[in-house]
């Protein structure tokens, strides 16, 4: 039924995706629980309204890829936090460099080696390879090496989620004192959510999260080439 009005199909879709997200959040603010995170949630009940209206993922990528298109702003805006702590990044640029390095290397390599060793798809593979990096740097670099954008966009999520949840665990067990080093953890390890977690825990933690997020996805962007032709086929 949808199919037959394209116009009608976008701002539903359109709605749907902007007001789920809305509800969600503000559950979120509620009751701050790693499972009702605005990024698990709007994209679960979406599927299932989806499969409901026996609709496809094309149908609704057509009606929303505008949200999508909103991306390539906000990519240009994660200057600002590089700006804004330019006095941490010329104190401790060693620290973060030998980090983001470390970080993004491991990230990359256990997922190659866990969907090897699962059997995974060779598309599935590249698609989760930048599954570590925050959702506008992840689906560039996807694209560049082979992977499905949108599929990595789900990877993406789920790390997110799920790392910011462990993340906060993590910070009661491991000693790590610094803010520095505690912002670096939830940054590398669960990008945009686990900056979110940062900020709620101190402002300083959750500038620093943000700044290595960034520092994290550039560094990938601008090394995409190489990691395309460094992999194995």
């Amino acid at each position: 039924m949808l199919r037959d009005n394209g116009l009608f199909q976008a701002l539903l879709w359109s709605v749907l995706t902007i007001g789920l997200y809305a509800a969600a959040k503000t559950l979120y603010h509620r009751k701050a629980r790693w499972w009702l995170s605005p990024l698990l949630i709007t994209p679960a009940l979406l599927l299932l309204i989806a499969v409901a209206a026996k609709e496809s993922y094309q149908e609704y990528i057509q009606g929303t890829h505008w949200l999508v298109a909103l991306l390539a702003p906000a990519t240009v805006s994660f200057a600002v936090p590089i700006y804004e702590q330019r006095s941490l990044l010329r104190r401790h640029w060693p620290l973060l460099v030998v980090g983001i390095l470390t970080g993004s290397a491991t990230a990359m390599g256990s997922a190659w080696m866990l969907s090897n060793l699962l059997g995974l798809d060779e598309t599935v593979r590249l698609s989760l390879l930048p599954r570590s990096l925050s959702t506008p740097f992840a689906m560039i670099v996807s694209g560049d090496i082979g992977g499905v954008p949108s599929l990595t966009a789900v990877f993406v999520v789920i790390t997110g989620v799920l790392g910011a949840a462990l993340g906060e665990g993590l910070l009661t067990w491991l000693p790590l004192r610094s803010s520095l080093a505690r912002g670096a953890l939830l940054g590398m390890g669960a990008h945009g959510a686990g900056t979110a977690k940062a900020y709620q825990i101190d402002e300083e933690i959750g500038a620093i999260a943000g700044l290595v997020m960034v520092l994290v996805g550039l560094l990938n962007v601008l090394a995409a080439p190489l990691i395309a032709h460094l992999l194995p086929r």
